[in-house]
Parts: structure tokens; sequence; C-alpha cells
């Protein structure tokens, strides 16, 4: 009989700063494995030299398996190491690059192939928000003084919630709104808000976002009475701050929700809809006829999925590191990014639903893996070809829009 003991020692080492980088490469496996052999206590008899022989080689191959395993970890490591510090580096220089040489001469620059490129590849965190308000724009002409009146009026009307007068209620009236619908408008924030990035903990009750969040969709609501506040706009809001001072994610909001695909879903205009479902659906069947018969023949219709893709540009479904990617170039290419992001999802997991029935498939696209990567999701939206007979994204939506009023078959459900 014999006894084998096993003594792990696992060692953190911590990542130095950029200077010691190199230094920190060059280390053996970080943890040590000793296989101790025991022989058999005094007061039992000794092994067989056959048995004693046989434990040793068994022993030998044991030790050498776990000095390749820790080996395998190590270089494992090191590659992480090496790939997070060329990262790092990449994004400093370009950070740079956006900050020194793009944004002072962003008119004459913008749309060069150079910058298209950076752009594509994501833009660094650092400049991110001042590139989103430059490429969104403000045609509203939205000010900061603006924002601050219709700041100050969300407050009074929360506060006109507590005690409404008569003067309050006409005014109500006179938007088009009922003082229940306005009750129900802010109850609608309140509950959306809670349910913002709840992971992060910053935007619910007592979070450091919670009253910016809330003062945002409320300065919106009376901005655009109209149109009030609709499910999912939370989302959107709640990117553009972390990104932006509070009055600049404002103006950005508010000239985003006002683009036509925006204003079409968050208006619901359910003809503007439709031909937005059946131009997606030209391209979802060339690039995917696969994919798209299976879908037809479980009857599962493009709205299923992309109302909560669109309504939130992804920021619900999408890991928020991977969304930001998508809100790059969505920021440089318009609503047509959008669509093609989804044909991108859509192709990188084509063989897992090409298996799966209509409620699976619902529930897998509502509610996306959280270990996508960026590579993944961009090397297959990469390959989506936003072309249809020679026609792009722009002049197939036209020509749908220009049929809808003959009742063109695209256009029903």
């Amino acid at each position: 009989m014999r006894i084998i003991y096993f003594y792990t020692f696992y060692f953190i080492s911590s990542i130095s700063p950029k200077k010691n980088v190199k230094r920190n490469l060059d280390f053996e496996p970080l943890s040590t494995t000793a296989l101790i052999l025991e022989n058999r206590p005094a007061n039992l008899p000794a092994k067989p030299e056959e048995e004693a022989q046989k434990h040793r080689q068994e022993y030998e191959e044991m030790v050498a398996q776990a000095k390749k395993r820790e080996l395998k970890e190590a270089q494992k490591r090191r590659k992480q190491l090496e790939d997070r510090c060329k990262h790092e580096e990449s994004i400093g220089n370009a950070a740079l690059t956006w900050s020194q040489e793009i944004l002072p001469n962003w008119q004459s620059m913008c749309s060069s192939k150079r910058v298209r490129d950076l752009w594509w590849q994501g833009l660094p965190p650092s400049v991110r928000g001042k590139v989103w308000s430059l490429a969104i724009g403000n045609e509203l002409n939205i000010t900061d003084e603006l924002y601050n009146i219709c700041l100050a009026r969300a407050k009074e009307k929360w506060n006109a919630f507590v005690a409404p007068t008569a003067a309050t209620e006409t005014e109500s009236e006179d938007a088009g709104l009922s003082h229940a619908d306005r009750e129900a408008s802010l109850e609608l924030i309140k509950l959306d808000i809670s349910r913002t990035f709840p992971s992060l903990c910053i935007f619910q009750q007592g979070g450091p976002y919670h009253d910016v969040l809330h003062s945002i969709l409320g300065a919106y609501t009376c901005y655009r009475p109209d149109v009030g506040y609709v499910q999912g706009m939370s989302f959107i809001a709640a990117v553009l701050i972390l990104n932006m001072d509070t009055a600049d994610a404002f103006i950005a909001f508010a000239n985003l929700l006002n683009k036509p695909c925006q204003m079409a879903f968050y208006r619901v205009d359910h003809s503007l809809m439709l031909t937005y479902f059946a131009a997606f659906e030209v391209f979802f069947e060339e690039n995917l006829p696969k994919l798209f018969a299976h879908f037809k023949n479980n009857s599962l219709s493009s709205d299923i999925y992309l109302i909560d893709w669109i309504f939130t540009l992804y920021s619900k479904s999408l890991p928020l590191d991977i969304a930001c990617r998508v809100w790059d170039v969505f920021c440089r290419d318009g609503e047509e990014f959008l669509f093609r992001t989804a044909l991108g999802i859509l192709r990188l997991y084509e063989d897992i639903l090409t298996h799966m029935d209509f409620i699976h498939i619902a529930q897998f696209l509502t509610r996306l893996p959280d270990y996508i990567s960026a590579e993944e999701i961009f090397s297959s939206i990469t390959t989506i070809n936003m072309n249809s007979k020679n026609k792009k994204w722009a002049q197939v939506l036209q020509a749908l829009q220009k049929g809808q009023d003959r009742g063109s078959p695209l256009l029903k459900h």
C-alpha cells in the first residue's frame, strides 16, 4: 500500500505598472505542485520491488502531468497578460491620435478612410463621448439653458403631482396629456430606471447617477410631450450619461431620438416600422437564406427580436462594452448599421438557431449569451453584405416606402 500526498501552493502575482511588464512576462509556472511519495510505515511489511517500481513509475507520470498542466496554465496567463498590455497600449495610442489629430480637425478628417478605419476598431473611452456628440450633431439647436428650462419644468410637474391644481390640470390638457397620463409616464420612468443596468448599481435609487438619469428623462418628456417617455429610453440615456456630461447627454439624447428610425419606433409609427422590418428581411433573406427560411417555417417575424434591439440600441441585449462598440459605428454609419448588426448576430449564432423552435429562438434572441466577444460579433458583421440587387439600405427602404401606398406584399405580416 502506498500513500501519496498532494501539496499545491498558488502564488497570486499582481500586475505591475507598464515599466515592469517585460520582466513579469518572463515567469515560470505560478504554481508549484509537490507530489510526495511515502514508503509504508515501519510497522508494515515492505512493498515488493516490482510494486515499488510500479508506484515510482506512476508517481513520475503524475508529476510530469502536473508540471505539464502548470506550464500550460502559465503560458495561458502570460498570453492573456501580453494581449492586455497590447490592448492597453493600442488604446493609449488611439486616444492620442483622436485627441491630438482628429478632433481638432474634425470637419476635414471625420470622413477620411484612416479615421473610418480607426472608428471601426472602437473609440477610446476617453474620447468616446466627444466623438459621439460630434457624430450625432445638434440639428435641434438645443442649448444648456434649454435643458435647464425643461428640467425646471419637469420638477414643477413632479411637485404638482403631490397636490395638483386647476392650473396644472389645464396646462396638461393643453399639452394633450391628462394628469393620469403624466402620472403613468413618471411611474414608468421610475420603474424603468430601477431596471436599467441593475448589475452596475449606479442608476438605481441611491446610486450616483440615479438623479441624473431621472432628470434627463423627465426633461425630455417636457421637451417632447408629443413623444413622452417610452420604455427603452432609459438605457439610451444611461449609456450617454456614462460617456458625457449631463447637459451634453441630454442634447445627444434628444437629437438621437429625433433620427428617422428612432422616431418611427418611439412614436410607434406602425406603417414605418413595418417598412423597416420589410427592408431588414430583404437583406436577411439574401445574407442568411437558410436561417431566413427556418424562421419563416417557425412563423418567427423579425419584430419579435428587432424591437428590443432597436429601442435600446443593443445596450440591453449586448454586454455594455460591446454595445458601446456598436454605438461607435452606429454614430459613424447611421441606422443601417443597427440592422447590419442584427444580421451579424444572427449569422454568429446561425448554427444554433437553425436547430431551435419558435419559443427557444425568441428566448435566445431576447437574452443573448453573456460570453459573446467583440471580436466574434464584429467579425460576423463584416461578412454581412448590405447591397441588394445593386441597391443599398437607404434605396431599398425608400423603394419599400413608395410601395407602401400600393399595398406591397412585403409590408404585410
